[in-house]
């Protein structure tokens, strides 16, 4: 992470260049594709159309400083389905910009600089189906109509502050939408007619400040033509004095059933005059958002107006400019009486006292969330008539200042028939350990308060229980039919058992400090069947990981149902950050024991065929032999350095060093030794000196090594006269002086090696081992002591010439 930190710049501005990078052509260049081919090129600082992948689908170039498309920016992007060019400054477009965009759907244009609109840029778009003109400086639509080839078209937005005409024309082509909207503050031609071939009309979204100051008939025949029972129309913008009349809506109140006010100002004149026209009326739904009331509330005509058709009001950011003079009470209860869902949100609104709620007969869906209400101002709309709010399925009252448990459940117990009940964003701290609820309530909902503890408080009825983002630790109640948990973003060590919970099917806990859960965790859940638990604080070991892998690719009985890539480890520390899906552990950390048994028995196998290998091949004769010959040499060179001092003592004492089989030593000693250490006979044509032989029995000297002996004698000795026989393969002496001598033949070479049958022997009698010596038999000729008494004295005569070899060579 440090690192990373460290190159964060570099790859800032390394993203930057990649963004701004230039090709050939000049053109910048955005490479932000994600792997569904959604480009977001926005907030890049592009003054011209970027180049991308023409493999996109998708294309955000909105908030740059792009001022013009040519005709080859889009060029290739067959592909392409949306087009985001709002928030530039876009003042030129080229005719056939969008020629090469056949699949193009959505394109929004909207917040530039365009003046004029060319109906050539949607000439070959046939596929669109939604498009944003609004909010550039253009008076008119232009002719011919700009959507004659749209058939497809189901959302259309145009305006702005400069359009002033609406000819019956220009929308020629537009058959039917699922969504208008059309801002016209300052529209001053209108001509009838122009949306009434507009069919079916899903949602129409209207501004007509301007025409409900100044010209009240062109906005009572723009109501006209999108007044359908169907169509739920929105009204924007709009400022309702006591002096701006409200005829507009005179002939299409009585078509629309859905209506909705944003963004409007109204006196108490303007209000009286509202309701009078809304008396009788079936309209079905009323919403105000962003409503200023600049009167006092005295609203005369509520009292008369007949509002019994009017199902749902919805009232949001409300205010009220004189509060202090506002009469809450006295008219609003005639409006409320009435309507089977009622909203009135994020309107700081501090008390709705029992004299409206009683009002309430009809209410089955009541929403005072996001106000003022305290435990004290709630005692005064839940009052103790048990005529209150008989009706009410669902209250919702988050976000308001409510402090105790006790007197929330107290209130809500005479709502018999409450389903749902949402007190959420609260400042709930503590739970008594008991309360009373309506048996009827299945839904809760006390998340984002404050709660460090659960008690036997809540109610056994519940079918959803929501306590997320608490500071709860731990959950502990029997809920025998609870079907969804939520306890995301408390504190958390591990699953509650899910003993307690025999029908929960969805559990929720996100955003704790988890460690891990395992599969007997899952199973205490006799039929869970979601389950969300990223952004904990997992442990990454080797169970967990196999487990949690398991479950996300979909193996096992819970499905995880919220992203793979929530689920990050936070230890181990190199794991750290890692997606658990991406880890892979080696067999060393996961099962570390049966590695190091299995190993261990590996190396032990190994290590018995490599001995029997060695065996097989005399390894271990050569390793000891090696050490002996080193240990040996060393006494040798010792006895050289002494021979040096020493000029007297020859370093050559023997002609042939013999070794021979003890069983063989009274042939050594009766044939051997007289011929070769005696005189010749004097009737011998030539005469020669004796040889001086070298034997264990006589010449070894006593209390040496046997080792120092045996090199001593063949260092000294010229030759190596081997005595070959049964016998000698069979010694143990034999062997060591064979052993030595295999050594020195390989410094010496194979003239220094003299070999005697006594009797047939063949190569294969001698030991593999010595396989220099095998070579010598088998390249070597040997002398075979002959039976034949008559052949003996040839064999004496090849044997003193072998002997005396070096010597007449030096004569």
């Amino acid at each position: 992470m440090k690192h990373l930190r460290i190159l964060a710049p570099f790859l800032f501005l390394s993203l930057i260049r990649d963004q701004t990078a230039n090709r050939d052509d000049g053109r910048p260049t955005c490479r932000r594709c994600d792997l569904h081919h959604s480009c977001n090129c926005s907030f890049g600082g592009f003054t011209h159309v970027p180049m991308v992948t023409d493999q996109a689908l998708s294309l955000d170039l909105s908030f740059n400083n792009i001022t013009m498309v040519t005709q080859d920016d889009l060029m290739g992007h067959s592909r392409l389905r949306a087009l985001d060019l709002h928030g530039n400054r876009l003042a030129e477009i080229h005719p056939s910009a969008f020629d090469s965009l056949w699949s193009l759907e959505e394109l929004d244009l909207s917040d530039n600089q365009l003046k004029f609109l060319n109906p050539k840029w949607f000439n070959k778009l046939e596929p669109l189906k939604h498009l944003n003109l609004i909010n550039n400086p253009y008076s008119f639509l232009g002719s011919p109509s700009l959507f004659l080839g749209l058939s497809r078209l189901r959302r259309l937005m145009f305006g702005g502050p400069d359009l002033k005409e609406l000819r019956r024309e220009d929308l020629s082509g537009v058959t039917h939408l699922e969504e208008l909207t059309v801002q016209a503050n300052n529209l001053d031609r209108y001509d009838a007619g122009t949306f009434g071939d507009i069919w079916p009309l899903g949602h129409v979204t209207l501004s007509l400040h301007g025409p409900f100051l100044t010209n009240p008939a062109l906005a009572a025949a723009m109501l006209n033509d999108v007044s359908y029972p169907e169509t739920q129309l929105t009204l924007s913008d709009l400022c309702l004095a006591h002096n701006v009349s409200v005829q507009p809506f005179k002939d299409s109140i009585n078509i629309i059933r859905y209506l909705s006010l944003r963004n409007v100002s109204l006196s108490d004149d303007a209000c009286g005059s509202l309701l009078a026209l809304l008396d009788g009326v079936p309209l079905r739904s009323l919403s105000l958002v962003g409503l200023t009331l600049t009167g006092e509330g005295r609203w005369v005509a509520a009292k008369q107006t007949d509002l019994s058709s009017m199902d749902e009001f919805f009232a949001s950011d409300v205010i009220i400019l004189d509060i202090l003079k506002f009469a809450m009470d006295s008219e609003i209860q005639y409006l409320v009486q009435h309507q089977k869902k009622l909203s009135i949100i994020n309107s700081k609104v501090f008390l709705l006292s029992c004299y409206i709620t009683k009002k309430m007969v009809n209410t089955l869906y009541l929403d005072v969330s996001d106000n003022l209400l305290t435990d004290l101002t709630l005692s005064y709309m839940l009052c103790d008539n048990d005529e209150t709010l008989q009706e009410l399925r669902v209250l919702n009252m988050s976000g308001n200042l409510l402090k105790s448990l006790s007197t929330l459940s107290r209130l809500v117990t005479k709502l018999t028939k409450l389903t749902q009940l949402d007190v959420s964003r609260t400042s709930y701290r503590s739970m008594p350990t008991s309360c009373s609820w309506p048996s009827t309530l299945r839904y809760l909902n006390i998340s984002r308060a404050k709660l460090t503890i659960v008690t036997p408080c809540l109610p056994k009825s519940l079918e959803v229980l929501d306590l997320s983002y608490n500071d709860l630790k731990e959950f502990v109640l029997t809920l025998p039919i609870l079907r969804e948990l939520h306890l995301s973003g408390n504190k958390f060590l591990r699953l509650p058992a899910g003993g307690p919970y025999p029908n929960l099917q969805t559990l929720m806990i996100q955003s704790n400090t988890l460690n891990m859960f395992s599969l007997s965790d899952l199973q205490s859940y006799r039929r869970l069947e979601n389950l969300e638990a990223g952004h904990n604080k997992f442990v990454c070991s080797c169970g967990f990981v196999t487990f949690l892998r398991s479950q996300l690719t979909g193996s096992g009985d819970v499905k995880i149902t919220d992203k793979h890539q929530t689920y990050v480890c936070d230890s181990p520390l190199y794991l750290q950050g890692e997606a658990v899906s991406h880890v892979s552990l080696s067999i060393i950390q996961c099962q570390p024991v049966l590695f190091v048994s299995v190993s261990c028995g590996v190396a032990l196998l190994l290590g018995i065929l490599v001995a029997g290998l060695l065996w097989r091949c005399h390894a271990f004769w050569f390793l000891k032999m090696t050490w002996a010959w080193l240990k040996a040499t060393r006494s040798s060179q010792r006895r050289r350095r002494n021979r040096n001092t020493e000029e007297s003592d020859p370093l050559l004492s023997f002609d042939a060093f013999v070794s021979y089989s003890e069983e063989d030593a009274s042939w050594v000693e009766n044939f051997l030794v007289p011929e070769m250490e005696e005189p010749s006979d004097s009737d011998s044509e030539s005469p020669t000196s004796p040889l001086t032989l070298c034997l264990h029995k006589r010449d070894f000297l006593p209390g040496h090594w046997i080792m120092d002996n045996i090199m001593s004698a063949i260092e000294r000795s010229r030759r190596t006269v081997f005595v070959l026989s049964e016998n000698f393969v069979q010694s143990d002496w034999c062997r060591y002086e064979l052993d030595f001598s295999h050594f020195w033949l390989f410094e010496a070479g194979g003239d220094a090696a003299i070999l005697i049958l006594l009797e047939p022997l063949s190569k294969d009698d001698v030991p593999k081992r010595f396989c220099k010596l095998r070579k010598l038999m088998s390249s070597t000729t040997y002398l075979e002591w002959p039976q034949e008494e008559e052949r003996r004295p040839e064999f004496w005569r090849s044997l003193r010439n072998a002997l005396r070899g070096d010597n007449e060579q030096e004569n």
